[in-house]
């Protein structure tokens, strides 16, 4: 089978609209035999590695897993809604929440895989308390993820905010003193790592730090997210249209078991320094259900 790559899509959640084509395949489509699952995910280490462990694992039961490769990250909650692909593994909840209200959707979580920490990372600098003033910080356009970077600074003493709006919720309108006078760069998610040069700090994710080539270690932050709790919003999940498990009980079974399984354990456990923890236990339908509800509050 071929895998194809598309050309990176990008998104601003809430404000435009996004650009970009996406070239579907055969090998992608979800019309094959019944023991074929097709999914489509991004194309970076803790999504890529894992699925091939998951690949053979699930080959050996006697199941081919599909899969297409992708940097966008729009377009595989859409393919999926609409039936295209049986699932999806790119994204955490926060994302998923906020791309359903965006684009008017309903694909669902179907189990967690992992919790996915970000950090304020600097090549200029060795400690957050160095940040100068008028610091240029650079931070994820996208809602979901743009107040995590807040939250940290605020959590370090360098930042006043609005303790009553949640982190998923949480912008720079909710700054409520900035002592330091820092100045806020909002670029494409994608993007943190590779602005790093040029910014005195940013937020970003270990991923993006990991597969760049920035002059810094994924493992060497200046801070980063360790509370378990407030890291839920951003667990990293299947996904698939509403009904999927009740509809293909043996695709979702299979599924689940080869990625809560024993080696994909062992791969995070791996992966920079661990830094990136295995969410096997969390029950992910009713932490979906607690989400929204919050959302909608």
């Amino acid at each position: 089978m071929t895998t194809f790559h598309s050309t990176p899509t990008r998104l601003l959640l809430g404000a435009f609209a996004t650009v970009g084509t996406l070239t579907l395949t055969a090998c992608g489509l979800a019309d094959a035999d019944d023991r074929s699952i097709s999914m489509i995910l991004t194309e970076s280490g803790p999504f890529q590695d894992p699925t091939e462990i998951v690949r053979d694992k699930l080959e050996d039961d006697g199941w081919t897993l599909d899969t297409t490769y992708v940097t966008d990250i729009v377009q595989p909650n859409q393919v999926v809604s609409n039936g295209e692909y049986d699932v999806n593994y790119f994204q955490h909840l926060a994302y998923l929440r906020q791309f359903n209200a965006d684009y008017d959707l309903d694909v669902e979580p179907l189990f967690a895989v992992f919790q996915a920490p970000a950090g304020i990372y600097s090549e200029r600098y060795d400690s957050i308390d160095d940040l100068p003033h008028g610091a240029q910080i650079a931070l994820p356009v996208d809602r979901a993820n743009n107040g995590r970077g807040l939250l940290l600074l605020h959590e370090a003493g360098l930042l006043d905010i609005d303790n009553s709006v949640e982190v998923t919720e949480l912008s720079q309108e909710d700054i409520l003193d900035n002592p330091n006078d820092f100045e806020f760069i909002e670029v494409d998610q994608q993007s943190l790592a590779q602005t790093l040069p040029d910014v005195d700090a940013a937020f970003s994710f270990t991923r993006l730090i990991a597969e760049s080539d920035v002059e810094v270690e994924a493992t060497d932050p200046l801070i980063i997210e360790e509370d378990a709790e407030a890291q839920l919003p951003y667990t990293v999940v299947i996904a698939a249209a509403p009904g999927f498990a009740e509809n293909e009980p043996e695709k979702y079974e299979a599924l689940r078991e080869a990625y809560q399984s024993e080696e994909i354990e062992q791969w995070f456990d791996s992966y920079i320094g661990g830094l990136k923890n295995t969410a096997f236990d969390i029950e992910v339908q009713d932490a979906w259900e607690d989400f929204q509800a919050e959302g909608s509050d």
